[in-house]
């Protein structure tokens, strides 16, 4: 079994890494270029760039500060936030994305991941998906979670499957920022129903067990978090030495 991946992420706007809770409320956590070099020299297995406002203000991700982030990190590195089409995907590797993430577009319009996938490679294409609890089941939402898609969770999850994905960062909307540990039952869903990798994101804190909780319970083959790591409640070496100590597998 491969060992489980540590992620931290940079969600940027304006050039400056923030952070929020259930996608709210966004405060100053950081230089995304700083914050990234520090990652890759702290042992993060990989590293998850989004541009969070891209996709509502009708904008590319900014190619310049995605090049100097990747001059800085030597761990596979993903990119997403306002890529729409393949070319967008081909600007972002270019500019030093090991992997390019996409989200609403790719509900909106599906082929995208197929063709990217064939062009590229499924390992090149992520599936992100941000998801809540709604009615008794899980929705898939987009626009930065702003819009539920009537989508069913588990129906989009076996459609990005099917044309290509390589991988799949589920964030589950309602434990985003809440630091009271990852949405186990939604991670599970999606694990269960799933043959390519699973990156659990939302609710991260600085207690240890939410991580293997997540590997033990929630079958996510990573883990990927942001406050913690910003604000230094929990380093990703701690964090590695805590899981060696429950028995979870993962590179030190």
């Amino acid at each position: 079994m491969p060992a489980k991946r540590i992620i931290p992420c940079l969600d940027v706007k304006d050039g400056q890494t923030v952070k929020g809770v259930n996608f709210e409320n966004l405060r100053y956590a950081g230089n995304p270029v700083e914050l990234a070099k520090k990652y890759s020299e702290d042992g993060a297995d990989e590293l998850v760039f989004l541009d969070i406002t891209a996709t509502n203000e009708g904008r590319k991700t900014t190619e310049e500060m995605v090049k100097k982030v990747a001059s800085q990190v030597f761990i596979p590195f993903t990119v997403g936030g306002g890529i729409k089409t393949v070319e967008d995907i081909k600007t972002m590797l270019l500019a030093g994305a090991d992997k390019v993430g996409i989200n609403s577009a790719a509900v909106k319009n599906p082929d995208l991941i197929s063709k990217a996938s064939s062009y590229f490679g499924s390992q090149c294409i992520v599936v992100a998906i941000d998801a809540k609890r709604t009615d008794g089941d899980f929705y898939v939402h987009i626009n930065a979670g702003t819009l539920n898609t009537g989508i069913k969770l588990i129906d989009w999850v076996k459609e990005v499957q099917k044309r290509g994905a390589g991988e799949i960062l589920l964030t589950s909307m309602d434990a985003d920022g809440t630091q009271n540990g990852f949405d186990i039952e939604m991670t599970k869903l999606v694990s269960l129903n799933s043959d390519i990798p699973v990156i659990a994101s939302g609710g991260a804190g600085p207690d240890p067990n939410h991580f293997s909780d997540i590997f033990e319970y929630g079958f996510a083959d990573a883990a990927l978090a942001a406050s913690i790591f910003h604000f230094d409640t929990l380093s990703v070496p701690n964090l590695k030495k805590e899981l060696v100590k429950k028995n979870i597998e993962v590179r030190l």
